[in-house]
């Protein structure tokens, strides 16, 4: 299948979190979506949250985001 061709998608969300970053939050997500759902394709983040600790640093990061996969 090319680019140019007519296709469907289906879009989840899904949160991933991280203690290392955004990206590393955005990464978690996409690779345990790849893991159960075939054909993933792109994502968008909608949300960004984050915790955090007693001692005032960022423990934590949270990404809100849909991820879409092609469907067959």
């Amino acid at each position: 299948m090319s680019y140019g061709d007519d296709r469907t998608y289906k879009k989840v969300e899904v949160i991933g979190v991280s203690k290392k970053g955004l990206e590393d939050a955005i990464q978690v997500a996409v690779s345990r979506a790849q893991q159960t759902l075939s054909k993933v394709s792109w994502f968008e983040v909608g949300e960004i949250h984050g915790h955090v600790s007693p001692d005032g640093k960022v423990s934590e990061y949270q990404v809100v985001m849909k991820v879409a996969f092609e469907l067959t």
